[in-house]
């Protein structure tokens, strides 16, 4: 991982990635390192007035909510309907300004040496018709952590994430195999963080998998 950045986005390859738990438990890495974190919320939802994600990742920092979790800075759009946010901001009848998110961002950024910002589902999670959380990334030129796991499939979902990474041009900060998360087969989950390893290093040589052990 690059210490240096100061807003890492973490995606997954799809909704059931293990986000949550493994941006929690990077922050409780960095925060061992002697380094204050904050996580944020890039849009939640299937919530009301607090975000059950930023909640999980206090429990998993070993810490009580922030103050900015209570003015809602760490989560400043939440949606009622759990589904994608395009379609969550169309049920509640509000739309999506992302101008918030990137204030949000950077009060954070200027308190903390470093913001672990979570998405929503994968990459290509629907912000609008012709959005996607990857196209946020890219177009704020944020860092990319990736969330894995060994359960059946994960592989072609992590190489397709990987691929429209590459497409993009957005720089791969890390990779997390989330092993809370694994195949209950352990010959399955082997090769795949097997193969997941090889491949980094032929597609994006230097960049770490870090394995997310479960809590």
């Amino acid at each position: 991982m690059n210490h240096n950045s100061k807003v890492i986005f973490v995606s997954g390859i799809h909704t059931d990635a293990g986000k949550s738990y493994a941006t929690g438990w990077l922050a409780s890495q960095l925060m061992a390192q002697g380094r204050s974190v904050i996580t944020q919320k890039f849009i939640q939802t299937g919530n009301n007035g607090l975000s059950e994600d930023i909640a999980v990742h206090r429990r998993l920092m070993g810490t009580e909510l922030h103050d900015r979790d209570l003015d809602h800075t760490t989560a400043p759009l939440i949606f009622s309907y759990p589904c994608s946010p395009q379609l969550a901001a169309e049920i509640d009848g509000r739309q999506i300004d992302l101008a918030e998110v990137d204030r949000a961002t950077s009060i954070l950024a200027a308190e903390f040496d470093t913001v672990l910002v979570e998405g929503a589902g994968g990459l290509m999670v629907p912000v609008t018709d012709d959005f996607f959380t990857i196209d946020y990334v890219a177009s704020r030129q944020l860092p990319l952590c990736l969330v894995t796991n060994g359960s059946l499939g994960s592989i072609n979902h992590t190489v397709l994430s990987l691929e429209a990474v590459k497409a993009r041009g957005i720089t791969l900060d890390s990779v997390i195999y989330n092993q809370f998360f694994d195949s209950q087969d352990q010959r399955i989950a082997a090769d795949t963080v097997g193969f997941i390893g090889r491949y980094l290093d032929r597609h994006f040589p230097g960049t770490p998998l870090l394995l997310c052990p479960p809590m």
